[in-house]
C-alpha cells in the first residue's frame, strides 16, 4: 500500500526550508559609522545570496574590548581614554545607526541579529550593556537582549542585563532568540530561551575554543534548535596603532581571534563552518522539520519538562 503525501503537506514542508547566515566579519575598530556601513553591506550580500536571517558577532559595533584582559585596573588614565572612545562609538536604540541597519534589513528582506555596545539611554547614557538587537525583514526593531553576566574583566565595561529580555521573535526562517557568549553556559538562561519556543538560537560570542563548539553542539541537541555561533575575526593589525594596548600582545601574534563561527542543527551536527582565521559569511539551508524530528524523543520544555517535579520562573518585573 502506497502512502500518498498531499500537496498541502508538501507545500507546508517547503515553507519550513530556508537559509540562514553567520557573519564572521571584522569591525572597523571603535568606529561606529564605518562598522555600520560594513554591516549594511553584509546584510545586503546575505539577502542577495538567499538568506532570511543573518547573525553578527558579539559587540560587533564597534569591536570587542579585548584590553580588559591586558590592562590592569590600576591604569586608570588609559582605561578612561578607551572607555570614552567605546561609549562614543556605542549605540543608542534607536539612533542613526539602527536606522541604517533597519533600512538594509528592509531592502534585503533579511532579519538581523546584531551584537553591539548599547548605551543605557533610559538613564545616564554613559553606562554600557553588551546587547543584541533584533530587526525583522520589514526593517522594524522587534526587541533587544542585554547580556546578563559579563565574564571576568568584562565586568569593568558592561552593566548586568535583567530577565525582561528573554524573548523570541518571528522570522521567515523560524522563531529566533539570543544568548550572548557565556550566557550560553547558564542552564537556567537556556531554559528561559527554550520556553519562548525558539527554533533558532543566535549565539554571538568572543569564544572560539574547541570546548565552546562542543558546548554549542550540546545546546543545539538539548534545546532541539538550530544554533548560530558567530564570532568576529580580529587581527592585531585591525587595531589602530593609536591604541597602545595592542603592543601588549606577544611579538609576532597575527590573530587575536580566529572566529570559528558555525551553524549547528538540532541533532548537534555542524552544518556550516567552522570558519577559521578569515572573514566571511557562512550559510546553511535549514529545515524546521528537523526540530520536530529531534523533539520526538526529547523535548526539554515539552514532554520531558516534568512541571510536576520542577518549578521554573524568570523574574521579569524589573
Amino acid at each position: 500500500m502506497h502512502h500518498r503525501v498531499s500537496l498541502t503537506t508538501k507545500r507546508n514542508n517547503m515553507m519550513k526550508k530556508t537559509k540562514i547566515a553567520a557573519a564572521q566579519l571584522t569591525p572597523v575598530f571603535l568606529n561606529k559609522e564605518k562598522t555600520v556601513e560594513k554591516a549594511c553591506e553584509a546584510i545586503i550580500e546575505a539577502g542577495n545570496n538567499g538568506a532570511k536571517v543573518i547573525v553578527f558577532p558579539e559587540a560587533f559595533i564597534s569591536g570587542y574590548p579585548d584590553w580588559v584582559w591586558l590592562i590592569p585596573n590600576s591604569k586608570g588614565a588609559e582605561l578612561n581614554a578607551l572607555y570614552i572612545d567605546l561609549v562614543e562609538n556605542a549605540v543608542t536604540i534607536p539612533d542613526n545607526s539602527t536606522n541604517k541597519l533597519c533600512e538594509a534589513a528592509k531592502q534585503s528582506g533579511v532579519s538581523v541579529v546584531m551584537g553591539m555596545h548599547e548605551r543605557n539611554s533610559e538613564t545616564s547614557g554613559t553606562s554600557l550593556y553588551n546587547s543584541i538587537l533584533f530587526i525583522n525583514d520589514q526593517g522594524e526593531i522587534t526587541g533587544k537582549h542585554r547580556k546578563l553576566m559579563p565574564t571576568g574583566g568584562e565586568r569593568l565595561i558592561w552593566a548586568h542585563g535583567d530577565g525582561t529580555t528573554f524573548k523570541s521573535y518571528d522570522t521567515v526562517a523560524g522563531k529566533i532568540a539570543g544568548l550572548i557568549c557565556w550566557e550560553n553556559f547558564m542552564p537556567l538562561a537556556r531554559n528561559a530561551v527554550y520556553e519562548t519556543g525558539a527554533q533558532i538560537l543566535a549565539a554571538p560570542t568572543w569564544d572560539k575554543s574547541p570546548n565552546w563548539l562542543q558546548s554549542m553542539q550540546h545546546n543545539a541537541r538539548e534545546g532541539g534548535l538550530f544554533v548560530v555561533s558567530t564570532c568576529m575575526a580580529l587581527r592585531k593589525n585591525d587595531i589602530p596603532d593609536e591604541y597602545d594596548f595592542k603592543n601588549l600582545y606577544p611579538e609576532g601574534r597575527e590573530w587575536i581571534n580566529t572566529g570559528n563561527s558555525c551553524i549547528i542543527d538540532p541533532k548537534g551536527q555542524i552544518i556550516a563552518g567552522p570558519l577559521e582565521a578569515e572573514e566571511g559569511i557562512i550559510y546553511a539551508d535549514i529545515d524546521l522539520n528537523t526540530i520536530t524530528e529531534a523533539k520526538r524523543m526529547f523535548d526539554v520544555v515539552g514532554h520531558y519538562a516534568r512541571p510536576d517535579v520542577f518549578n521554573f520562573s524568570v523574574n521579569n518585573n524589573q
